[in-house]
């Protein structure tokens, strides 16, 4: 069926009781409860959704979207969206829908999106803190670590960065900011102190690519690996199987934003 009116829908959610965003069978999936949570919202009216990335398990997105196709307009966007939130799950919010037009595909439309991922080391945290941020009980050496953040910036072939890609999937990624700041994003009571934040930004991302930059940088900070070994892993025909993932529920979707041209 044809749509006739055309919608982006901006959200965020906590993704820690989440299988990530795309729809799997017998797990609960964020897109899975937009579906549903549209379907009783929306009566017999037909209705598409369509994200504009995806999301690991326990990964949450404090600003993401994705696109509603419909064949009756929505008269009254507020009211439509009062009704959605309340039906919604708590750990799933609509921030704002805004219409559009056919022409808009939220896939090919260019982004910049920025990932936050929050971690903090040296000390057990506090277990409510888990589903926001991710502790590393090793000493790591943050100086160091603030320095390899900053060898990702730029044009590299992160064809070590994702796994198993297939041979013709083209890896060069454009990271265009690539930083470990203090944690000013998130606070809470229970969250250790200080904490940190390694923010990155820049087109698209592979699947698992910034958890397995992040897990290099886990790795520097332990010194067990140096800065020239980080350079060579971001070199066309690097030969090492970097394994080291970070846990996701330190990963955050900061911010979507679409770009004309």
């Amino acid at each position: 069926m044809k749509a006739n009116f055309y919608y982006i829908v901006h959200i965020q959610y906590l993704g820690y009781r989440f299988h990530g965003w795309a729809k799997q069978p017998n797990v609960k999936t964020v897109h899975y409860m937009i579906d549903r949570t549209l379907t009783f919202v929306m009566g017999q009216q037909w209705f598409k959704t369509l994200g504009a990335s995806r999301t690991d398990a326990m990964v949450s997105a404090n600003h993401a979207a994705f696109e509603l196709f419909l064949k009756e307009p929505i008269e009254d966007i507020s009211e439509f969206t009062a009704l959605f939130n309340k039906n919604l799950p708590p750990d799933i919010k609509v921030l704002k829908i805004e219409e559009t037009d056919r022409h808009f595909n939220i896939i090919n439309t260019p982004k910049q999106k920025e990932y936050i991922y929050l971690f903090s080391f040296g000390q057990k945290a506090h277990p409510f803190s888990s589903p926001f941020i991710s502790t590393f009980l090793d000493k790591l050496d943050l100086e160091l670590m603030k320095q390899g953040a900053k060898v990702f910036e730029g044009n590299h072939d992160f064809r070590a960065y994702t796994k198993k890609p297939a041979q013709e999937k083209v890896t060069t990624r454009l990271i265009e900011r690539s930083e470990i700041v203090r944690n000013e994003y998130h606070q809470a009571s229970f969250f250790p102190s200080p904490s940190y934040a390694y923010v990155v930004q820049g087109k698209g991302f592979m699947r698992n690519q910034i958890r397995m930059m992040m897990g290099q940088l886990i790795r520097l900070g332990r010194n067990e690996i140096d800065l020239d070994y980080l350079e060579s892993s971001l070199k066309t025909g690097f030969p090492d199987h970097l394994s080291l993932v970070a846990p996701a529920s330190g990963l955050v979707l900061n911010r979507v934003e679409f770009q004309e041209g």
